[in-house]
């Protein structure tokens, strides 16, 4: 099948913005070692993704072409690892261009030899790999958006007259390596493991072992399936073994596809873990499987395109911004309510993952990053929907902490489903400041107005006391909470035994977001002609004794904790951003002179090129790496590792402090280094943390919601 240049046609309007495209230096590639450490990320909206190196080796369990979110968001299960490729020229040449790393060191093919272009093209990564005289074979992969569905889709060019007419066809042996298990784990099989394979006219549909879940390998019907069964011992998961986590893997061949592809011919293979194929899709494997992929592939394309027309002026004036948009996309995913129907698609449930491969949706996350993820997109009823789902768990006025990673019922719950965690002290606080942030986009009062009830359901637990000893001290109005063996704050590192960065007390940006939502909840309830006294009175109580507990006038900034676990008067001084909280959210607490010595301070000791530190460096509990096992980890995770999503409360805190324009250019400064971070680690993304240490290397998740979130806030507010 020939057609356009890049394989599909498109339906998009003439004056539509154009997808950016990341292309990766081709000198930079065919280094194994770099292609190893740059990973690409596809996302379905489901929760499943599919994630990979440049060069394609499997360097994490949760790597995979198909790691499907079977109750979404969660239960997410790699099912089909990865597909390699082998291309065999009229002259009988054969080239592999797969890479794949095994435990003793061996790397048996070398396709990143061959290797000789990476983009991302939209959301779509592309590859482009050397065959011969000219010839190269283009690989584009993405998932249907709402679907457990993905395309790998290759097209032949060869050089010459009419695209290449006159060259010779190529055969083309597709490999699949299947799985079927938690994303979080990892397979080893047996010689006498053989998965169960059944033919289809339009498919192979793969089963681990009996009773499991079916998937289906797709081709056109050109293409032949050559059975293997066959097991590909020991792979290496490098990521894994630097995390201290089991890292050998042990692969399922079922069997190979094989195609003949003439210049400008397509042929794509679908991984398909949905029951029924959509509408749009029913024509997949049938005579017309290239033309229903290609407009697959266009609508995708067409998807992104008006994600960016959505955003207004913001992707259309910066690049950089556009990217991050589609980045955002990533994290918005479904949460369906069996309970409670939706009445419109608007009001459906909707979650956000807050990084890509391992977490699922966090309430905290969810809260801090919806005002960059919907409101400077311009996606306002993504941001109602969300506001919307998490209210339905409001629960003792909290919303939750953290979804499990699971949906059906399991034993420690005694066999109910399992159930939302609320150990936090913050999520249900930013809440409240992400309503008001969604409010003052859109100018939309009936949504606060419809959660008001619960809203005064959360202040009223919060001043009389709820879990984990969180309330307010009649003694100074400040918000107090801790509990032995919990953590509550953002800083929430926690190992076997040793809660890393207790915070247990009255934490000083815990503090700042009860007087911001005492503040906002004073005044709407004036607004919507009810007594805002009490919340008035509460909101004075903390300005009254914010500065005098929380001031350190010996080291020129503000304590991060006082009244520690609990003890009258002792105070915890580590030098860490929390105190930006105070400026960003709640200036009125701190006068403008102390705001800006404190500012300056932080910018001095904290401040890096990727985000701020958790610690001082000058403090003897300084990490400035991070990495080793999950204990090593844990014990650096908030002791001077860097965060890129503080940089929102630093940018506010400037705003503050400065004046907007004279602010503008520290904005500006603060997204310089993220261009070239685009280009290493997530590739299009934002990692989760980096290194407290030069160079600050990043580390993490490679794509963390509120870290894009809280650069696309800022990139909006230097527009504005």
């Amino acid at each position: 099948m020939t057609g356009r240049a890049d394989g599909a046609s498109s339906t998009h309007a003439p004056d539509a913005p154009e997808l950016p495209t990341l292309a990766l230096d081709p000198a930079s590639l065919a280094n194994l070692e770099a292609d190893l450490d740059r990973e690409w990320l596809v996302t379905n909206g489901l929760g499943g993704y599919a994630l990979g190196t440049v060069c394609g080796a499997t360097t994490r369990a949760y790597s995979g072409y198909l790691v499907a979110a079977i109750h979404p968001p969660v239960e997410r299960a790699v099912l089909v690892t990865k597909v390699d490729e082998t291309v065999t020229l009229a002259d009988g040449t054969t080239i592999a261009l797969g890479t794949n790393e095994y435990a003793d060191g061996t790397i048996a093919p070398r396709g990143f030899e061959r290797l000789a272009a990476f983009a991302l093209e939209g959301s779509v990564p592309r590859w482009t790999f050397r065959l011969a005289d000219g010839a190269a074979l283009h690989k584009r992969l993405w998932m249907a958006h709402g679907h457990n569905i993905t395309f790998v889709r290759y097209r032949y060019i060869a050089d010459g007259p009419g695209d290449g007419a006159h060259a010779a066809p190529i055969t083309l042996t597709l490999a699949p390596f299947c799985l079927d298990r938690d994303h979080h784990g990892v397979t080893r099989g047996s010689p006498d493991w053989h998965f169960l394979v059944d033919a289809a006219p339009a498919a192979r549909t793969v089963r681990a072992f009996p009773g499991a879940l079916p998937y289906r390998l797709l081709m056109g019907p050109t293409a032949r399936f050559t059975p293997a069964g066959e097991w590909y011992w020991n792979v290496l998961h490098r990521a894994e073994r630097a995390r201290g986590l089991p890292d050998i893997e042990d692969v399922y061949l079922p069997g190979t596809f094989t195609v003949t592809l003439a210049p400008g011919a397509t042929a794509t293979l679908v991984l398909a873990a949905a029951p029924e194929l959509p509408p749009e899709l029913a024509s997949i494997g049938r005579d017309d499987h290239e033309a229903t992929c290609a407009a697959a592939l266009a609508h995708e394309r067409d998807r992104c395109r008006a994600l960016l027309s959505q955003s207004g002026a913001l992707a259309a004036a910066d690049p950089f911004a556009a990217r991050l948009i589609l980045a955002a996309d990533q994290f918005l995913v479904a949460r369906p309510q069996p309970e409670t129907p939706p009445s419109t698609a608007a009001d459906s449930g909707l979650t956000v993952i807050a990084g890509y491969p391992w977490f699922t949706d966090w309430g905290r996350d969810t809260m801090i990053a919806l005002p960059g993820l919907t409101l400077t997109t311009g996606r306002h009823n993504a941001a109602r929907a969300l506001l919307r789902t998490f209210a339905r768990y409001a629960n003792q006025g909290m919303i939750p902490n953290r979804f499990p990673d699971v949906s059906t019922a399991i034993p420690a719950f005694g066999g109910a489903r399992a159930q939302p965690e609320y150990n936090t002290v913050d999520a249900t606080l930013w809440y409240i400041h992400a309503l008001a942030a969604y409010l003052d986009t859109t100018g939309d009062e009936a949504l606060p107005r419809e959660l008001f009830p619960l809203l005064e359901d959360i202040v009223d637990w919060h001043l009389r006391g709820t879990r984990y000893g969180i309330g307010v001290d009649p003694a100074d109005g400040l918000l107090r909470a801790g509990a032995p063996g919990v953590q509550l704050t953002w800083m929430d590192a926690i190992t076997a035994d040793l809660v890393v960065t207790p915070r247990w007390g009255k934490p000083v940006e815990i503090n700042a977001l009860w007087h911001r939502a005492l503040a906002l909840m004073g005044a709407w309830s004036a607004r919507l002609g009810r007594d805002p006294a009490r919340y008035n009175e509460a909101r004075a109580a903390v300005e009254r004794n914010f500065l005098p507990r929380f001031a350190y006038p010996a080291g020129g900034y503000l304590y991060d904790v006082v009244d520690v676990e609990g003890r009258a008067g002792e105070v915890d001084a580590a030098l860490r951003p929390n105190q930006l909280f105070a400026l960003a959210l709640a200036p009125t607490l701190v006068p403008p002179e102390r705001a800006r010595a404190l500012l300056d301070l932080i910018a001095r000791t904290l401040l890096t090129p990727l985000g701020l530190r958790t610690l001082a460096p000058e403090d003897p509990r300084f990490a400035g790496h991070y990495g080793g096992d999950r204990r090593t980890r844990d014990a650096a995770y908030h002791q001077g590792t860097v965060w890129p999503w503080l940089l929102g409360a630093y940018a506010d805190a400037c705003r503050a402090v400065y004046g907007n324009d004279a602010a503008r250019p520290r904005l500006a400064a603060l997204l310089a280094p993220f261009h070239a971070h685009l280009a290493v680690a997530g590739l299009g993304s934002v990692s989760e943390i980096a290194d407290g240490a030069p160079p600050f290397t990043p580390r993490g998740c490679i794509a963390q919601a509120w870290s894009v979130a809280e650069l696309l806030r800022i990139t909006a507010l230097i527009a504005g």
